[in-house]
């Protein structure tokens, strides 16, 4: 019992450092922990503890952030001419460590103008969806407030470029979430709308 404490001690400490650790089964029955590959011959094997890679944006993140991602994507629309609005929005997205799915709208390759007001209710770019909730314009306690509700935490790592990029995954029209309606007051959104 002493030594299965120890093993088990020594895989949550290895794990909680990134390591990666290997449960195997030898040909006895008897169960090894260990921070090597198992032996050819080993009956079962599962790794364990291993760091995610990008994409995987829920493994290494808190248990908070893996459950709003999953509970609530988040979605910035943003187009070619939204300039700073845009960037400050993803900004505050990457520096809060929420990763984002961006769609254009406008221009050859984007969602059309109509086909993001009726997915979003927004009438000007950047919008910010999460889950089914979208938040037209931005500001940045908008934002927060959106992301706060959907239980996103104010203190997660910020994002690598690499984590971002996982997170960006292509976004089709058809990927584009709906809303359920459109927002009973739109917010001021200057001169920012898509071309």
């Amino acid at each position: 019992m002493k030594r299965l404490a120890i093993a088990v001690a020594a895989m949550l400490a290895a794990a909680s450092a990134g390591a990666q650790m290997y449960r195997w089964v030898d040909k006895d029955g008897k169960v090894y922990y260990t921070d090597t590959p198992p032996p050819a011959a080993a009956k079962s094997m599962e790794k364990r503890g291993a760091a995610a890679g990008p994409a995987d944006s829920g493994s290494t993140a808190s248990y908070a952030l893996q459950q709003a991602i999953k509970n609530a994507p988040v979605v910035v629309y943003t187009s070619g001419n939204c300039g700073q609005p845009c960037a400050d929005g993803k900004a505050l997205l990457a520096a809060r460590g929420v990763p984002y799915r961006e769609i254009a709208v406008g221009g050859d390759n984007g969602m059309s103008n109509e086909e993001f007001k009726k997915a979003t209710g927004a009438t000007g770019v950047p919008a910010l969806s999460v889950g089914k909730i979208t938040t037209p314009g931005y500001g940045a306690e908008a934002w927060h407030n959106a992301l706060d509700a959907a239980g996103y935490p104010r203190n997660a790592p910020p994002l690598t470029a690499a984590q971002q990029k996982a997170a960006m995954a292509p976004a089709g029209k058809a990927d584009a979430p709906k809303a359920e309606a459109p927002p009973a007051e739109p917010a001021k959104l200057g001169p920012y709308a898509p071309k």
